[in-house]
């Protein structure tokens, strides 16, 4: 069967210039405002009044605060908003959405808790359930990495939380730099970015068979979409994910690498069907590792 790589080829023009020029600023706004209510509670609080949802994972105030805060500012695009910690909605409500704001409020929740600086605000703009643009704002780090489908990555530095963010186009695009950095691919070893917090057997397994083919790979373990970001960066060369994601945990660091001009069109555009890019899978510079249950991605062969 075909893969669906023509339809998604198409998605990608449908969100034109003029659209993106409207829609940037209020997505790089929101998490540079949910970044100032993260950072007011990591810094200021003791308790962070923290409790366990349906799914075990802990819930903190930063989460909800972030949460309103995001939901607040984009509420004035009119884009409907779909957030980890308001999931509640039934998806019979949400199927056929045709646009919308898909949201991590504190990505990293679990490192938040353990005060080691390792937490991120996840904003992905999603049309037909595919994602088209995103931004990841670290804001411990003051980073912020921006990706639109059709118009690459880029990180931008110096991004201070702030609860009055009015950041404008022209502003949020002059002096970001475009991604992958050089200056991050100079490592003697391979890097292997993994979860501080959720590694399974699994993951063990699928680093061993890395270690098979080079000895001395470095294990650099982060916290949240963070990985992401410095597999973008080329500070790491593999991201494996061995446990389960939710849309809103990995929507906006995916697209990240998918935006890279060889993924896209050397190995994803290029393959006829799903069975050709599992085949090609191992010899891209960046690629994703689509077979189950085994989820990584990398950036080197």
């Amino acid at each position: 069967m075909a893969i669906e790589i023509t339809e998604l080829k198409k998605r990608a023009t449908m969100i034109n210039d003029k659209v993106r020029m409207y829609l940037l600023p209020p997505l790089f706004n929101a998490a540079v405002r949910a970044g100032a209510s993260i950072m007011n509670i990591y810094k200021n609080l003791d308790d962070y009044d923290i409790s366990l949802k349906d799914d075990k994972t802990p819930i903190t105030l930063a989460d909800r605060l972030a949460h309103k805060t995001i939901r607040e500012y984009l509420g004035r695009t009119r884009i409907p908003i779909l957030s980890e910690e308001g999931r509640e909605m039934r998806y019979d409500e949400r199927r056929n959405w045709e646009l919308y704001w898909l949201v991590d409020p504190l990505d990293g929740t679990v490192e938040f808790i353990k005060g080691n600086n390792e937490f991120t605000v996840n904003i992905a703009l999603m049309e037909n359930n595919v994602c088209m643009g995103a931004v990841i704002y670290v804001p411990y780090f003051e980073k912020m990495y921006v990706a639109g489908r059709d118009s690459g990555s880029y990180v931008k530095e110096h991004i201070a939380p702030d609860a009055a963010a009015e950041y404008t186009y022209d502003q949020i695009v002059t002096g970001w730099r475009q991604l992958p950095l050089e200056e991050g691919a100079e490592h003697p070893r391979l890097r292997v970015a993994v979860s501080r917090s959720h590694q399974t057997p699994e993951t063990a397994e699928h680093i061993a068979r890395l270690r098979e083919a080079h000895p001395d790979l470095e294990i650099v373990e982060q916290g949240s979409s963070y990985k992401f970001c410095l597999l973008a960066e080329g500070k790491v060369d593999y991201y494996v994910r061995t446990t389960h994601t939710y849309e809103w945990d990995t929507a906006a660091g995916e697209l990240i690498p998918e935006t890279f001009e060889d993924y896209l069109n050397k190995w994803v555009y290029g393959c006829k069907d799903q069975a050709e890019l599992l085949d090609k899978i191992g010899g891209s510079r960046l690629m994703r590792l689509k077979n189950e249950p085994h989820l990584g991605y990398s950036t080197t062969h």
